[in-house]
């Protein structure tokens, strides 16, 4: 596969916060500017900037982006895509690619969660496709077929394929892919944003072995998920 890319921009907030900060904060600037002048008391403008700095930096807490660079050996390895907590571990029928049983490992990341997805494996993107859905809760297991959905497939040096599934949730409304077909790609870099609670399920060979348990909380880019098993040559 080459050399592992290893350039990654050093920002802390993700671009795709930006036009929603700018937006947000001209607005609280403006409601607090207008509370300032309709009051004659210090008292109203005191509180209302509080509440309004406070709501501000939930929303810049939500759009943070940590700088994670993935230390030791990738072979063979599947790295968490998302900060959260994990909500299956369990094999499945997997109807929309595979047609077959898989190993699903699935992560529901919390408002408070860091939002950014990275990819979980050294590879070639073999497939990105975007689904229309529902906006049922996250947690729910019938968000992963019924809920709007991106798609990414990607084959690992051996020719394994895993397939990574961004799922929107009852408050998220976008889902951004940045994976391209026929692409390499690799650990370390972002595989994708979704906005406001959401989850990514991973879709694994059945004799991987899967390094997490039910309500164990990952970071992405850092924790472990599982080992493949590399293919007979």
């Amino acid at each position: 596969m080459g050399r592992r890319l290893k350039k990654l921009k050093k920002i802390r907030l993700h671009r795709e916060g930006t036009h929603t900060l700018v937006a947000s904060g001209l607005l609280l600037l403006v409601s607090d500017v207008l509370i300032f002048f309709l009051f004659h008391s210090q008292i109203p403008f005191y509180v209302f900037f509080t509440v309004t700095l406070f709501l501000y930096l939930g929303v810049v807490n939500f759009f943070r982006c940590p700088i994670r660079i993935f230390s030791g050996d990738t072979e063979n390895l599947v790295v968490a895509p998302a900060d959260g907590r994990v909500v299956v571990v369990e094999e499945v029928e997997e109807n929309e690619y595979f047609h077959d049983r898989r190993l699903m490992v699935s992560i529901f990341m919390n408002i408070f969660n860091v939002h950014a997805n990275w990819i979980p494996v050294d590879g070639i993107v073999r497939r990105v496709e975007h689904q229309s859905g529902r906006y049922r809760g996250a947690w729910l297991p019938k968000s992963s077929t019924e809920n709007e959905r991106s798609t990414i497939v990607i084959a690992t040096p051996d020719g394994t394929e895993i397939l990574a599934r961004q799922v929107a949730g009852a408050v998220a409304r976008r889902i951004v892919t940045y994976a391209r077909p026929d692409e390499e790609c690799y650990i370390d870099e972002h595989m994708g944003f979704i906005k406001f609670g959401s989850r990514v399920d991973l879709y694994l060979p059945l004799d991987a072995q899967v390094c997490v348990k039910l309500n164990q909380t990952t970071r992405g880019n850092e924790t472990i998920l599982a080992h493949l098993n590399p293919k007979n040559s």
